[in-house]
């Protein structure tokens, strides 16, 4: 059997997919074939595999790291959420269609076998396999028909490390108390645990190990300090972005916060550049006047999306800062409420029903049952630049605008911009990952001083980094031995 690791965690947010990301360039390194694996993901940042499916970003952000290309296989198991009780369900890389929480635990018996055939098929193709747990296998109202965590490890046999985050406080309640609600097997095959996020002296702690070690039986694989380049990764979760401090010099980007918020990694690019301030706003706020730039991200739910813009009252803030010259920016579902109406004849995210869109533009969209998912290559008629992104989305857009598209791709126009270029929009993701488009686009505002000339380059180091903070705070050998069933 290939050597696997599993890193499940006390909670959500303990860190488990960077430390994943960071030990597969840490044995990636060391000259191992890693691969990433994920049984189940719920979140609405997916990236395009090279089989042409969607996986989660997390996973895609691993494989990354792990310097080998994105699969299906990785995630076999996505949701998408798009309501409160409802997701959206990419099995191996395809939609499936759509569930509401009580259906789906239904579902998750005979998701499991598509799951095993999954992680076996990534383990004839890797020397190491990294697998990601989701929440915490302490959510035993949830065990019985568990795909993501003990259940998944029962089911494939394979040894857990467990992750607890020191930074939010009560880590020894977190582990200990997780270590007691597992069943004796689950115990058995938990072969240890890591501190993560830790701020200080490290040796103030050591008493607190060996409360760990004496509760639980579990050996120490080490403690994390807490990792300050983690921003310039993507994060999971939209909400977890900050607004950055002001600053008189930077180009001003006001993004609202949609509910359904979904491929945020858009984003990085915006929050790394030191010549630009992003500001997310939040639900119950205003976007701030004095803006140059309102960005409208993704959603993975257009039309309820655009009546909580309405809700926010920020459709009323936009139109006030078209008015006062400020330019709009929409990307995929932000630039498909750019137009005058959008449609959902087929009931793909709810009922049936057709509404207004900002207006801002002149072309018309309707959803449709086919997904677009792709990568593309072609040219902005902004600022002349090649560019470079995918696609993911359904819907289709008609109409004058279209005339005067946002960029030529290899399959064609795409999108749209205003005569005034005040407005401009289309369904290309990733687009400020391009350096050039990025910069020139900012030097419209104002002229950049500092700048990062390589942003994927910055990636790369930052994923390098982590790897040594790894080497340095984890120990690796040990962790290989127990992925090795040696421990």
């Amino acid at each position: 059997m290939t050597a696997t690791l599993m890193l499940q965690g006390t909670g959500s947010d303990v860190g488990k997919s960077l430390l994943v990301a960071g030990l597969a360039r840490a044995y990636s390194n060391r000259g191992m074939k890693v691969m990433p694996f994920k049984p189940q993901n719920m979140s609405n940042n997916a990236a395009v595999t090279v089989e042409g499916g969607e996986i989660g970003r997390a996973q895609a952000l691993q494989a990354r790291a792990a310097r080998t290309p994105l699969l299906n296989d990785m995630n076999p198991v996505l949701l998408k959420p798009q309501s409160d009780i409802g997701a959206q369900v990419i099995v191996q890389g395809k939609m499936c269609g759509s569930a509401v929480a009580r259906d789906y635990q239904k579902m998750k018996p005979r998701l499991l076998s598509k799951v095993l055939e999954s992680f076996h098929r990534i383990g004839e193709k890797a020397d190491l396999v990294l697998v990601e747990g989701a929440g915490s296998p302490a959510e035993v109202n949830l065990r019985a028909h568990d795909i993501a965590n003990m259940g998944f490890a029962e089911a494939a046999d394979v040894p857990v490390v467990l992750i607890g985050d020191i930074d939010r406080g009560g880590v020894i309640a977190q582990i200990v108390g997780t270590h007691m609600l597992l069943s004796t097997s689950e115990q058995k095959r938990t072969k240890g645990y890591i501190i993560n996020k830790f701020r200080g002296d490290v040796s103030l702690f050591d008493d607190g190990l060996k409360v760990i070690t004496g509760k639980t039986g579990s050996k120490n694989f080490g403690v994390v300090p807490f990792f300050p380049e983690a921003h310039h990764l993507p994060p999971e979760d939209a909400f977890s972005i900050t607004s950055q401090a002001p600053r008189e010099d930077a180009v001003k980007v006001a993004v609202p916060v949609f509910s359904r918020i979904a491929n945020f990694d858009d984003l990085d690019p915006l929050l790394a550049e030191p010549g630009v301030t992003v500001h997310m706003v939040r639900p119950g706020t205003a976007i701030p006047a004095g803006m140059d730039v309102v960005l409208l991200p993704g959603s993975k739910a257009t039309l309820a999306d655009m009546d909580f813009v309405r809700m926010q009252g920020w459709d009323i803030d936009i139109q006030a800062h078209v008015r006062q010259g400020g330019t709009v920016i929409g990307l995929c579902a932000g630039y498909q409420m750019l137009g005058r109406t959008l449609s959902d004849p087929g009931g793909i995210e709810g009922p049936a029903r057709k509404i207004d869109g900002l207006g801002l533009l002149d072309f018309e969209t309707t959803l449709t049952t086919e997904k677009k998912l792709v990568e593309e290559d072609g040219k902005d008629h902004l600022t002349g630049s090649t560019i470079r992104g995918y696609h993911m989305h359904v819907g289709r857009s008609v109409g004058p605008a279209l005339d005067r598209p946002f960029v030529t791709l290899a399959s064609g126009p795409d999108g749209a911009i205003s005569p005034d270029k005040q407005i401009m929009g289309g369904y290309l993701h990733g687009l400020f990952s391009n350096d050039e488009f990025r910069y020139k686009l900012f030097n419209r505002f104002k002229s950049q001083n500092h700048k990062i000339d390589n942003f994927e380059y910055l990636v790369e180091n930052t994923l390098d980094n982590l790897a040594k903070h790894m080497e340095r705070h984890l120990n690796l050998d040990g962790l290989l031995e127990v992925a090795n069933g040696i421990s």
